[in-house]
C-alpha cells in the first residue's frame, strides 16, 4: 500500500498503461481468492493466467515485430523438451496430460507472456507494487489470525498465519509475503529513487516481517534471508553490513515483542539447526522423500519415471520412517489428513519425475535466467542506470531457486512462481531498449 501510494502522479499514459497490464495485473489480485472447486482444484488465478497469455499473444500480433531474441527463446522453451519427454513417460494418460499443462502453465506459457507484456521499467514497476500490496494485504490478514487464534493449526493452537489461502496451503501466504518483501527491499535500494519512494517501500519491507514471522515457514525465512542478503550485497557491500546490523536489531526486538509466541518462534528457529540431532516428523518425512526421489530417478535415470508419477511410486521407494500424511486444521477448516504426494523439494521432484533431461532443460533455463540477471545488473550499474528492476527480479529469483530446496509447486499460490519467473525472464532477456530508464 506504501509503495503504490508513493507513486508519482497519474499522466495521460498511466491509464492506457494500466489496461494493457490488467490481464496480468488481474492474476495478482485474484491470487488471494480461494480455489474454485474446493482444494486442490483450478482457481481464479490460473483462469486469469489462460487470458494473460492470449492478450500477451494479441499484443505480440498487434505490434507486428519479432517478439524474441534468439537467446530468449532458446532459455524460454528450452523447458519444453524435458516436460514433453517426461509426459510421454507417464504410467497414465490423464495425469500426464494434466501434467504437461500444469508444467507449461507455470515454467513456460506465463512466464513468456509476462516477458512479451512487459515493455519498460514503468511495466515493471508496476507490476511489483502490485505484488506489494497483494503481500500487505495477505500480511495484514495473516497477522489477525495470529494474534486471534484464527489461524491454522500449529503446536496444539490455530494461530499460524496463512491468510486467505487456508489451511490446505500453509505456504501460500509465506510466499506472497516473501515475495512483496523481497520487492519493496528491492524498490528501497535504488539510489536513483526520490527519498519518499525509497522510504515508503522500505516501511512496506519492514511491515512485512511480522506476518513472515508468524507465518512459522523454516523454508520461506531462509530463502528470504538469503535473498534478501544477495540484494543487498549486489546494491552495495557497504550498504550491506549497515543495513544487515539494523535488521538484526528489529529481529530482536520483533521476537522480544510477539509475546507468547516468542518461545515458539525461538523454538522453530532451533529446529532448523536439529534436522539431523532431534528432528520433527515434518523433517524426517522430508529426508525419506528426499531418499523415494533419489530411488525413483536411479531406477530410470534420463527420463525419470514420469510427469505426475512420484505418488504412485512413492510407497514402493519408501522406508518405515515415512507417516501417512500430515496434519491440517484451523482457518475455517476442519481436521484433514492430508497426503504427502510431492518430495517438497523442486529440484529432486524434477530429478525423480523427468530424470537427467529435465534437470539440464528445466533448471538450466533457471540458472541461465539468474547469470544472464546478474551480468545485465552489473551492466547497469555501470552505466548509472536505476537499479530497482535488476534488484527486484535478481531477488525474486534467488528466493525462487533456495526456496525450490524445500518446496516446490502446488496449491493456490502456483501462479505467483509463474510471475516471479516471468519478471526474471523480463530483466534477463528483454531487448536492451526495454531496459533503459
Amino acid at each position: 500500500m506504501y509503495a503504490l501510494a508513493a507513486a508519482p502522479p497519474l499522466s495521460p499514459r498511466i491509464p492506457r498503461r494500466a489496461v494493457r497490464l490488467l490481464p496480468l495485473l488481474a492474476v495478482i489480485v485474484l491470487l488471494a481468492t480461494p480455489p474454485l472447486g474446493g482444494d486442490g482444484s483450478a482457481t481464479a488465478a490460473d483462469a486469469a493466467c489462460g487470458v494473460l497469455v492470449v492478450w500477451a499473444l494479441v499484443q505480440v500480433v498487434r505490434r507486428g515485430q519479432r517478439p524474441l531474441s534468439r537467446r530468449a527463446a532458446l532459455v524460454m522453451g528450452l523447458p519444453v523438451t524435458g516436460i514433453c519427454v517426461a509426459a510421454t513417460g507417464a504410467a497414465d494418460a490423464s495425469t500426464a496430460v494434466a501434467g504437461l499443462g500444469r508444467y507449461l502453465q507455470i515454467f513456460v506459457l506465463v512466464p513468456l507472456a509476462v516477458l512479451l507484456l512487459l515493455r519498460d521499467r514503468d511495466d515493471f514497476r508496476l507490476a511489483a507494487r502490485a505484488v506489494v500490496a497483494l503481500a500487505l494485504f495477505e500480511g495484514g490478514i495473516g497477522v489477525q489470525q495470529y494474534l486471534t487464534s484464527t489461524g491454522a493449526s500449529y503446536m496444539g493452537e490455530d494461530i499460524r498465519a496463512v491468510g486467505t489461502f487456508g489451511a490446505s496451503d500453509i505456504m501460500g501466504m509465506a510466499t506472497v509475503v516473501s515475495c512483496g518483501l523481497l520487492c519493496a527491499v528491492g524498490l528501497a535500494l535504488d539510489p536513483g529513487a526520490g527519498r519518499a519512494h525509497r522510504g515508503a517501500a522500505l516501511g512496506c519491507a519492514a511491515l512485512l516481517l511480522l506476518p513472515l514471522a508468524v507465518s512459522f515457514s523454516r523454508g520461506a525465512w531462509i530463502a528470504t534471508a538469503l535473498a534478501s542478503c544477495a540484494t543487498l550485497f549486489l546494491s552495495g557491500a557497504r550498504r550491506a553490513l549497515v543495513v544487515l546490523a539494523a535488521l538484526a536489531a528489529a529481529l530482536v526486538v520483533l521476537v522480544g515483542a510477539s509475546g507468547s509466541g516468542s518461545h515458539m518462534l525461538q523454538e522453530r528457529l532451533s529446529s532448523i539447526t536439529q534436522v539431523e540431532s532431534a528432528p520433527d516428523q515434518s523433517v524426517t518425512d522430508r529426508y525419506t522423500m528426499w531418499a523415494a526421489a533419489e530411488l525413483m530417478w536411479r531406477q530410470s535415470p534420463l527420463t525419470g519415471v514420469g510427469l505426475k508419477g512420484f505418488p504412485a511410486h512413492r510407497d514402493a521407494n519408501s522406508s518405515l520412517a515415512l507417516s501417512s500424511g500430515s496434519d491440517t486444521a484451523g482457518a475455517g477448516a476442519a481436521f484433514k489428513r492430508q497426503p504427502l504426494l510431492s518430495p517438497h523439494n523442486m529440484y529432486l521432484l524434477v530429478l525423480s519425475e523427468q530424470g537427467l533431461i529435465g534437470v539440464v532443460t528445466l533448471v538450466g533455463g533457471w540458472a541461465a535466467l539468474l547469470v544472464a540477471g546478474v551480468r545485465r545488473l552489473r551492466l547497469a550499474r555501470r552505466d548509472g542506470a536505476p537499479l530497482d528492476c535488476a534488484l527486484v527480479a535478481t531477488g525474486l529469483l534467488t528466493w525462487l531457486l533456495v526456496d525450490f530446496f524445500y518446496g516446490d509447486i502446488g496449491g493456490p499460490s502456483t501462479a505467483l512462481t509463474a510471475l516471479v519467473l516471468g519478471l526474471a525472464a523480463w530483466w534477463a532477456l528483454a531487448a536492451r531498449e526495454a531496459a533503459r530508464p
